[in-house]
C-alpha cells in the first residue's frame, strides 16, 4: 500500500489576498460596503469627504480575501480590490 504525502496529489490551494482601494470623494457613506463585508475588514472612519460623508477605511487589510463583495455591492463605484501577487521565495 503505497502512502500519500497529500491528499489525491495536490496541496492545499492558498488563500488569495486582496488589497482594497477607496476612492473617497466618491464615497456618500452609505455603509453596505462595511456592513457587507464577510472578513470585516472595512470601518466607518471619523474624517470627512468633500461631500461631507464619512468614507470607509481598511482597518484589517491582512484579512482580505478579495471576495470583491464591497466592489460589486458599493452603488458610487467607490471602492475596488485588487488581488495581490504571492511573492516567490
Amino acid at each position: 500500500m503505497k502512502q500519500w504525502e497529500r491528499p489525491f496529489g495536490r496541496s492545499k490551494p492558498e488563500t488569495v489576498k486582496g488589497e482594497v482601494k477607496i476612492v473617497e470623494d466618491r464615497c456618500k457613506g452609505c455603509g453596505f460596503c462595511v456592513e457587507y463585508c464577510p472578513c470585516d475588514v472595512l470601518e466607518l472612519s471619523d474624517k470627512f469627504n468633500k461631500k461631507g460623508y464619512h468614507p470607509p477605511y481598511a482597518e484589517k487589510l491582512e484579512e482580505c480575501t478579495a471576495c470583491k463583495l464591497c466592489e460589486m455591492i458599493c452603488p458610487d463605484f467607490a471602492i475596488f480590490v485588487i488581488e495581490k501577487e504571492e511573492e516567490i521565495d
